[in-house]
């Protein structure tokens, strides 16, 4: 590290390129954490984690016994063994004794994206609720036709405040926060949907996997489908790079000019009758590439029965740059999807076991290089493009259900069924750990409100 922060001084290197490493080979070094322990208020399996995306310092979790919780990752609530661990208890927890409280247990638990005054979460008692994180209370619900076995917000929204729920219902739901009902259904879907994830790269583009094997990609703009991911068709590795696509579409529009030019010579010293039957044929073909191009191919017969996975798909992960979705099923199978071309990268990842009646919540690395995949009682860290495993994580004693990658501090949290949320984080040394329990212990409390 040394070297890299004395060519940052010489200017030698970028400082984007620096921090890039810098979080790279601390990621490498992530392990159970010896300074920092969640104290878990949750007395059924954790199915939910995510911390908000605005801060990077509230952890918000949801479990089985109907509870949901709010944790402070940043500032400790106090600590032990001589300040070199720092506890983190619940800031506040809501459970089945609460006026609106969930009845039965929480699937999914997602942060408000661009403000942590409210959250979401979503319930097997048919119920997904807004609250209001200053007054713990229900501003907004939504009574669903079945359980509910995810729920997610766009993270890049500007236009629509919608949560897409996914049921064990057939159509997937969009609940608009700003009206307070539906906006309108997504029909395709053969069996119940457990696992959605919006586009990073589109506002509207929102990604299903269904129970029955079937990946979707909507438009919510549009009726119906636009794409339905098929295992059969794929492509080997990555895409070309985009600065190596300009040379090539110029080399092919210009042999299409010269072979359209070719063609359209002989074709002005043809007679009356030969032109109007060729302008008669080019009418036609354009017609039919035109409806070729208004269908939605997930519509298409032939597409339409496509599956991604032999099996449920419990699992959806899309990368931070928007290019590869990352789905997981019942089969056991990993897969690497190129988003653009809808093509498998049949990236051969290690043979692991996953769950196959649940679904499970992965997470990816910033620069989109690792996967954090729960594998039974592990968490897995694959290589996105060899699929070869990093290192696996053990702590847990029963089944891992979640993940959540932090990359402000470059952390790890995962929550399984021993009601234990576990944190993995680099390494750090004692000395660091005496100096930071002096230096909090010195510093005032942030008394700040949950939203500005």
């Amino acid at each position: 590290m040394w070297k890299e922060i004395r060519e940052r001084e010489f200017g030698n290197l970028r400082p984007n390129l620096f921090s890039s490493r810098i979080s790279k080979s601390r990621v490498s070094s992530i392990q159970l954490s010896n300074y920092k322990e969640i104290v878990s208020a949750h007395r059924g399996s954790v199915n939910s984690l995510q911390v908000d995306l605005t801060e990077g310092r509230y952890l918000l979790a949801g479990a089985a016994d109907a509870t949901v919780a709010v944790y402070d990752i940043q500032r400790a609530t106090g600590y032990e063994g001589r300040g070199l661990i720092a506890k983190h208890n619940s800031l506040f927890v809501i459970n089945k004794q609460h006026e609106h409280g969930h009845k039965y247990a929480i699937s999914s638990a997602i942060w408000y994206p661009i403000d942590t005054g409210l959250f979401v979460t979503g319930s097997y008692d048919h119920h997904i609720n807004v609250w209001d994180t200053n007054t713990t209370q229900v501003v907004m619900n939504f009574k669903m036709p079945g359980k509910v076995y995810r729920n997610a917000m766009s993270s890049i929204a500007r236009s629509h405040m919608l949560i897409a729920a996914g049921t064990e219902d057939v159509q997937v739901r969009l609940c608009d926060i700003a009206s307070g009902a539906f906006a309108h259904t997504l029909s395709g879907h053969r069996d119940g949907v457990m696992s959605l994830e919006w586009s990073t790269s589109s506002e509207w583009v929102l990604v299903t996997g269904g129970c029955d094997g079937a990946i979707r990609f909507w438009d919510i703009r549009r009726a119906g489908c636009f794409r339905v991911l098929d295992q059969s068709h794929s492509q080997f590795g990555r895409r070309p790079p985009v600065l190596l696509r300009p040379t090539t579409n110029k080399k092919s529009s210009s042999a299409g000019q010269s072979s359209s030019a070719k063609v359209r010579v002989p074709q002005r010293k043809l007679a009356t009758g030969n032109t109007s039957k060729s302008h008669a044929i080019g009418r036609i073909s354009s017609q039919v590439k035109i409806a070729k191009q208004r269908s939605h191919p997930g519509m298409l017969s032939s597409h339409d029965r496509s599956t991604g996975h032999y099996g449920v798909v419990t699992g959806l992960k899309v990368t931070e740059d928007g290019m590869y979705l990352l789905s997981s099923g019942s089969d056991s199978r990993l897969r690497l999807w190129d988003i653009e071309s809808g093509c498998n990268t049949l990236v051969n990842f290690d043979t692991t076991r996953l769950q196959q009646s649940k679904a499970i919540q992965m997470a990816v690395s910033q620069d989109s290089t690792l996967a954090f995949v729960p594998c039974m009682a592990t968490a897995k860290v694959f290589d996105i493009w060899s699929g070869q495993t990093k290192s696996t994580f053990r702590g847990h004693y029963e089944n891992v259900n979640c993940c959540w990658y932090n990359a402000l501090d470059q952390e790890l949290y995962t929550g399984a069924n021993d009601r234990q949320i576990l944190v993995w984080s680099p390494y750090k040394f004692i000395s660091d750990e005496v100096d930071e329990w002096r230096n909090g212990q010195a510093a005032a409390m942030d008394q700040d409100n949950w939203s500005d």
